[in-house]
C-alpha cells in the first residue's frame, strides 16, 4: 500500500498506511525527498497514526527522511506514535533521537511553524 502525500502551502504531509511493507517504506522515503526539492518545501510532516508496529527498518527509514529532508533544508516532524508503538520501541531500543516528534498532526503543524518562527529569529 502506498503513503499518501499532500502538499498544503509549503508543507509536506506523508501518512503513513498501517500495511505498508519495506518496500512501500522505501518507495515512499524516495518520493518525499524528490518533493522536498520539487515543491521547494520547507517543512515535512509524516504522520505515522496508523502504524501499530514499528520494527527496525521503519524506524531506520523514519530517522533517514528526517535527517534527509535537513540536509535539504527543510524541517521534518513525525507524529502520531501510538502509545503501544512507543513502548515496544523504548523495549526494543529503537530510538528517533535528534528527531522532532508530536503528540498528533495538529500539534505537529503547531511545532512546525514554531521552529521555523525560531530558525528566523523572530
Amino acid at each position: 500500500m502506498r503513503a499518501s502525500i499532500l502538499k498544503q502551502g509549503s508543507v509536506l504531509i506523508a501518512s503513513v498506511q498501517g500495511s505498508m511493507t519495506d518496500a512501500d517504506l522505501a518507495q515512499m522515503r524516495d518520493e518525499l525527498v524528490a518533493d522536498v526539492r520539487r515543491y521547494r518545501a520547507t517543512g515535512v510532516i509524516v504522520d505515522v497514526t496508523m502504524l501499530d508496529v514499528m520494527d527496525s527498518f521503519a524506524a531506520r527509514t523514519l530517522r533517514g527522511i528526517a535527517q534527509m529532508i535537513k540536509l535539504l533544508g527543510a524541517t521534518a516532524i513525525i507524529v502520531g506514535i501510538q502509545p503501544e508503538v512507543a513502548f515496544s520501541m523504548v523495549q526494543l531500543g529503537l530510538t528517533l533521537e535528534g528527531i522532532n516528534t508530536a503528540l498528533d498532526l495538529e500539534e505537529g503543524l503547531a511545532l512546525l511553524k514554531e521552529l521555523r518562527i525560531d530558525d528566523h529569529g523572530r
